[in-house]
């Protein structure tokens, strides 16, 4: 049975291991390979928001509003998450872009 995937930092990481997800943890030059991989595989891929900022813009987009394998960026535990921004975080992850 396919388990999502979770890429992102250690720490963070630690923790959807714990709950059963598969982590990765990408090295600075090997973000597009490890997400390559999980999309092909995971029925589902978490993205951190750190790692999130390290894809391209239109990349990102895309992978938001694509429908298989869902993907979604979540808040990294060492941040706050902005709460003012959750409107257009939803409509964008939704796949209605303003």
């Amino acid at each position: 049975m396919p388990v999502p995937v979770y890429i992102g930092d250690e720490v963070s990481a630690s923790g959807y291991r714990l709950a059963g997800l598969r982590v990765r943890i990408p090295g600075q030059g090997d973000i597009a390979a490890v997400l390559a991989a999980a999309c092909a595989e995971a029925p589902l891929v978490l993205i951190s928001a750190t790692v999130a900022r390290g894809i391209p813009a239109a990349q990102l987009e895309r992978l938001l509003a694509g429908v298989t394998p869902p993907v979604v960026v979540v808040p990294d535990v060492r941040e706050p998450a902005s709460r003012d921004d959750l409107a257009p975080r939803m409509r964008r992850q939704l796949g209605m872009l303003e």
